[in-house]
């Protein structure tokens, strides 16, 4: 009966990682679907200054300790998830083979030492989780009270932080009963050989008192409860996470790799528009291809995802609604609509949206909409003043202040939509190569003046 029940487990568990991991695919394949909506943009080079900025801000969470307190509880929940996954290695092989504690003969005695280990982490995470929970739901901090965080956004932040306790919970339900069932071993060869004598634990031998005075069936009913609350919380955490905000666990590493490595006050020019001004000038590299002048643009500046690159879409799935770059917008902070928090959210939540449609239409049929208007308005875009505040406070370099930048061409350069005062600056620029409504000669006229007073 024993070794019928254990076969039985062996297939469940096998069942539950194949079901977990197909999900997680289909889920990978359609975001990397998503991200290729975007243009191509190539970022190859410089391969040792972009690991070197992947391992300080996405492994070395180096920006997250700009703000002390919550950095060091970030930390404890990321540190937390990385070593106690290898105690979750433990457990996916015990399912897989049938065993229980299977590294417990390899370890010996340090085994109960780094269990111990893992459990103070995971104190570490259940406090950390408890304080932002606290911070999230008091309605002191300003940047998790905004409107694009309303429903959705808030739920999907409390819900990973409540799975996350649980999962904590479960952990030590599991250990507790199994140190207990480990002291009647002589009740059954069932017990003798599936919980090897160990010891107590450093954090769940606090909680053995509380189970045992149970009946051995009762703690064989616990601890197996635990153990597969536990490893199916995991795995079902896994498969959450892809449609969550969660998601920068994995993104925020080639997010950071991938992002510039120019100055954040270099603004791009628009290849297109480069080669038609350098051709006007008779420069005679205006074009490396001689065609390529005649070709139409489809669309200058970005009405839509697909017109953005591919990294831009990345961006957003890699945000982490953490609100940083909103706290720090001069015009958010005087009340204009602009969020740049928001601006992430919205591609992300329409190249969703196309992707899906794509995918129930086909590749090359669109569904009408777009990112400017569907989305975003013309009028949180003008407020931006592109100082790069947003950029520079994104803990994994995500940049905003581009995808503005793009929607704010594609207003000036196709719908020709820009404000009264922008347009007479324009045409400044254009016939006094200056914002100001005088020839060049006049420049100087100021210091002219000065000279003569003194």
């Amino acid at each position: 009966m024993e070794i019928f029940i254990s076969i039985f487990q062996q297939l469940c568990f096998a069942g539950l990682l194949i079901g977990a991991g197909l999900m997680i695919a289909k889920r990978v394949n359609a975001i990397s679907r998503n991200i290729k909506l975007g243009k191509e943009d190539d970022r190859s080079g410089n391969s040792s200054e972009r690991l070197k900025k992947m391992l300080l801000l996405a492994f070395g969470q180096k920006k997250m300790f700009d703000r002390p307190f919550v950095g060091l509880m970030h930390f404890s929940i990321y540190v937390g998830f990385l070593v106690i996954n290898l105690e979750v290695l433990e457990i996916i092989l015990d399912g897989i083979s049938g065993k229980h504690r299977l590294f417990a003969p390899l370890f010996g005695t340090l085994y109960p030492v780094l269990i111990g280990f893992f459990e103070l982490l995971a104190l570490a995470v259940v406090g950390a989780c408890i304080v932002f929970l606290i911070r999230r739901g008091s309605g002191f901090i300003p940047r998790f009270q905004k409107p694009e965080m309303k429903g959705w956004p808030t739920l999907d932040a409390n819900i990973i932080l409540i799975w996350e306790i649980v999962l904590m919970g479960a952990l030590y339900t599991m250990n507790a009963t199994d140190v207990v069932l480990q002291s009647r071993a002589a009740e059954s060869v069932y017990i003798a050989s599936h919980y090897p004598a160990t010891g107590p634990f450093l954090i769940s031998g606090l909680f053995v008192p509380i189970f045992e005075n149970l009946s051995t069936g009762l703690l064989l009913g616990l601890e197996r409860f635990s153990w597969w609350m536990h490893i199916a919380g995991i795995l079902a955490f896994a498969v959450y996470v892809t449609y969550s905000k969660h998601l920068h666990i994995a993104l925020a590493f080639p997010t950071t790799y991938f992002s510039d490595l120019e100055p954040k006050g270099l603004m791009k020019n628009m290849e297109s528009v480069t080669t038609e001004v350098k051709i006007m000038l008779g420069m005679e590299n205006g074009t490396e291809n001689p065609n390529q002048a005649d070709e139409e643009v489809a669309t200058f500046g970005a009405k839509d995802v697909t017109d953005l690159s591919w990294k831009n879409i990345l961006d957003a799935y890699s945000c982490t609604e953490c609100g940083r770059c909103t706290s720090v917008c001069p015009a958010n902070l005087t009340g204009k609509k602009l969020s740049p928090r928001k601006i992430m959210m919205d591609v992300r939540d329409r190249a969703e949206e196309l992707g899906n449609y794509k995918d129930q239409h086909s590749k090359d049929k669109h569904d009408g909409k777009g990112l400017y208007q569907d989305y975003t308005s013309k009028e949180e875009l003008m407020a931006c003043t592109t100082c790069n505040a947003c950029v520079e406070a994104c803990p994994i370099h995500i940049n905003p202040l581009d995808i503005i930048l793009q929607q704010r061409r594609y207003i000036a350069m196709e719908e020709s939509d820009t404000p009264a005062s922008w347009n007479a600056m324009f045409s400044n620029i254009e016939n006094n190569q200056a914002p100001w409504a005088f020839p060049a000669t006049d420049r100087f006229k100021w210091a002219e003046e000065i000279k003569n007073k003194s």
